[in-house]
């Protein structure tokens, strides 16, 4: 450097010192000398940065209560700062996605075991040895609605009877009563069909349960075996046929009704008047017919002279245990002990397979709601409110 300008901020290149490699161990030294007094003089600012610089590698730490109540310092680690500020982000539980996925697995091969179970009639193995039980429940009547929904029809019950008798490996043939009876010619109906089977060599067997009275009493005649339980409610061996006189109403609301008809007899059993002495007399005649039918059915199946039928066939109820007294029934036991019974009449050895034949399914449990209640009573409105009423 020049003395003129001893910060060499003016001068020219030419008044510039330059220093030449190497350096001397002593020149390094001195000059690192000269820069420890130049940090001393900075006084403790220099110190304090110094320390703040160093402070985040001993920084304090938060005391934290162990087991035995004594506070103590935690240890910092070298993830701490990272941790307390970006906490991890807990995965998602798919445990129940996964149990729902099962449980629908589950569902489906439940119904189709159950699909498979119905297609094969209810058995799951062939057997040479069957014994079909057919159900009768509800009110008879000849329609083509499903089974299960307060109902027994002729079509349905009739079609079950011929498909177990056409079958060779049904040996017997169940039917389980649980009906109040109905109509007068769905019990005729069913009739035929069980003394056909009987005839062509199939044992049947009735199992009455809580009531099995009037046209279910006529259907289960030519049977080859009848069982009751002591208190099953039996027998009202009769025929009725009931009219309705609304007329007081009409005339009570002014109602004037005209009818234009071809015969004397075409509105008899019209709601909007009464019965004429010949149409009731005719109404007696029709009656004591369907009961004439009735009773010879019993006569002729049952082994019993008309004149002791017609002394039973007042139309009373009789328990199971009366009815046997009376020859109306042959033994008393359950559902079970009649399908042994008809087992040993169709020469079965040893436990047979019992197929249900149409039984009352899950689906018809599943879907036979209120509406569809409501739709069978309205395409069963022919039978209910028949203008000729019901022969039963």
């Amino acid at each position: 450097m020049s003395e003129k300008d001893p910060d060499g901020i003016n001068s020219s290149s030419d008044d510039v010192e330059y220093h030449t490699y190497p350096y001397s161990y002593e020149d390094t030294k001195e000059e690192d000398g000269k820069q420890e007094r130049a940090s001393e003089s900075n006084g403790d600012s220099s110190i304090e940065e110094a320390a703040i610089v160093a402070e985040p590698q001993n920084q304090a730490v938060p005391e934290q209560m162990d087991n035995s109540g004594r506070y103590e310092k935690k240890k910092a680690s070298s993830d701490d700062s990272y941790t307390s500020q970006t906490p991890p982000v807990k995965k998602k539980s798919r445990k129940w996605q996964y149990i729902a996925i099962v449980g629908v697995l589950l569902l489906i091969i439940g119904s189709s075991f159950v699909l498979m179970h119905q297609a094969l009639s209810g058995e799951l193995y062939a057997s040479n040895d069957k014994v079909a039980v057919i159900y009768v429940q509800g009110t008879l009547l000849t329609s083509s609605i499903p089974g299960g929904l307060g109902y027994a029809t002729s079509e349905d019950i009739s079609a079950n009877i011929r498909k177990a008798t056409n079958d060779k490996a049904v040996k017997a043939i169940v039917l389980r009563i649980n009906s109040p009876g109905g109509s007068s010619t769905a019990g005729e109906e069913i009739y035929t069909e069980v003394k056909r089977a009987s005839e062509s060599g199939i044992p049947v067997v009735v199992s009455m349960g809580d009531v099995a009275a009037s046209a279910a009493y006529h259907l289960s005649a030519p049977a080859d075996l009848i069982i009751a339980n002591p208190s099953t409610m039996t027998g009202s061996i009769g025929t009725i046929w009931t009219f309705q006189n609304t007329s007081g109403y009409y005339e009570q609301e002014g109602v004037e009704i005209y009818v234009a008809k071809s015969g004397e007899f075409k509105d008899m059993g019209g709601s909007w008047r009464g019965l004429s002495d010949d149409e009731k007399e005719y109404a007696n005649e029709v009656v004591m017919e369907v009961y004439g039918h009735f009773i010879q059915d019993v006569s002729d199946s049952r082994g019993i002279s008309l004149g002791d039928v017609k002394d039973l066939a007042d139309g009373r109820i009789y328990t199971g245990q009366k009815a046997k007294e009376l020859g109306l029934v042959d033994e008393l036991g359950n559902l079970y002990y009649a399908i042994n019974r008809a087992s040993e009449l169709g020469g079965i050895q040893g436990e047979p397979m019992v197929v249900y034949m149409n039984k009352p399914t899950l689906s018809s449990l599943l879907f036979g709601s209120e509406s569809d209640t409501s739709t069978v009573d309205q395409f069963l409105h022919y039978y209910d409110e028949s203008p000729y009423g019901q022969i039963t």
